[in-house]
């Protein structure tokens, strides 16, 4: 909660997200908080029906909730059906913007004469910008970063510190590159001979469109031959690795620590859970979910919700399946005999 961000009315918030208003117009909001034990003055949210037994003891002064869940609640409400992106939106009108540093460059940083730089970019310290690099309008390049040569950053683009983007790559407006992400590096391609493996040249580049978000310490491939393609709005978490060729479509989603192969293409509005291991050269059609620690490795030409992952379970539990797997295909072979008997008796 921020001291400067001014209080506003519970009625006033309903109005501006298209909310339902269930409690005083009047009530005033100073802050978001959760929803347990919850805060007075601020507004929590609940979209997690597990969080429901907490409606009854929150100190919150109003919640945010879906319609089916608005019976069972005491407090002064905004109800809506997506009750997390409203709180997202409250949550925004609370959240002081980052103080925005001067235009220039600090003076340990270096600037290729023939970069071409707009007057409102910021460069922070020991920066490094290569030749015929362009930064358009507003860009701010935090400390430590490298921009290799002929990379373009597109207006409003931050890199929030120690970022790496690499020789050609060109990123749209109001992207926003997390730590220690690294943009642009050779994508891991080799061809095994009787010497060994050969380096094959990675040739392509990376295309990011607007609103892009990298997180911290995750990779984006250079191409092997054209670009690896990122749409506009794709949000990728920390610690992402996306392979070279790959493609992603607009708005997809796709959570810490998973890792797509090369040449796979994913299609628009897909969320990815955590751990999630994607082949290479598969298609994953648009609107569809996986969820966290599957293995994907055939192609997802369907929109749906798909798992792999094997959930957590008490350890002597899990060994007994664990052994049971492993003579899984025994097991399927005795059941056919089985069935074949069954079928000549009854003949």
């Amino acid at each position: 909660m921020s001291a400067a961000a001014p209080p506003y009315l519970l009625g006033e918030l309903a109005r501006r997200f298209g909310c339902t208003l269930a409690g005083p117009a009047q009530l005033s909001i100073e802050g978001v908080g959760a929803l347990h034990p919850g805060q007075p003055g601020t507004i929590a949210f609940l979209a997690n029906g597990r969080y429901r037994r907490h409606l009854h003891s929150s100190r919150a002064a109003a919640v945010v909730l879906r319609p089916e869940d608005a019976a069972e609640c005491r407090l002064p409400a905004l109800i809506h059906d997506n009750p997390y992106l409203i709180y997202a939106h409250i949550a925004t009108l609370f959240a002081p913007p980052a103080p925005r540093p001067e235009p220039g460059r600090h003076a340990t940083a270096s600037v290729a004469r023939d970069a071409w730089v707009a007057p409102s970019v910021s460069i922070a310290a020991h920066v490094t910008i290569g030749s015929e690099v362009v930064l358009a309008e507003g860009v701010l390049v935090g400390p430590g970063c490298v921009v290799e040569r002929g990379a373009c950053l597109g207006e409003g683009t931050v890199l929030v510190g120690m970022c790496h983007v690499g020789a050609g790559v060109t990123m749209g407006k109001r992207c926003h590159v997390h730590p220690g992400a690294v943009i642009g590096a050779d994508g891991f391609g080799f061809a095994r001979g009787p010497q060994g493996w050969l380096k094959i040249p990675q040739l392509g580049s990376v295309v990011l469109g607007d609103e892009v978000e990298v997180g911290a310490n995750t990779t984006i491939d250079r191409g092997a031959i054209d670009n690896t393609e990122l749409a506009d709005g794709v949000k990728l978490d920390n610690q992402v690795q996306i392979g070279h060729n790959v493609r992603i479509g607009k708005d997809t989603v796709i959570a810490g620590c998973t890792g797509v192969a090369g040449s796979t293409i994913i299609g628009a509005r897909c969320l990815i859970g955590g751990a999630v291991a994607i082949g290479g050269h598969l298609e994953i059609a648009d609107d569809v979910t996986i969820t966290g620690m599957s293995m994907v490795t055939h192609s997802l030409r369907h929109p749906g919700t798909y798992s792999s992952g094997i959930a957590a379970a008490p350890n002597q539990v899990w060994r007994r399946n664990a052994a049971a797997f492993a003579h899984l295909d025994e097991l399927r072979r005795e059941v056919r005999r089985m069935r074949r008997g069954r079928l000549h008796e009854q003949g």
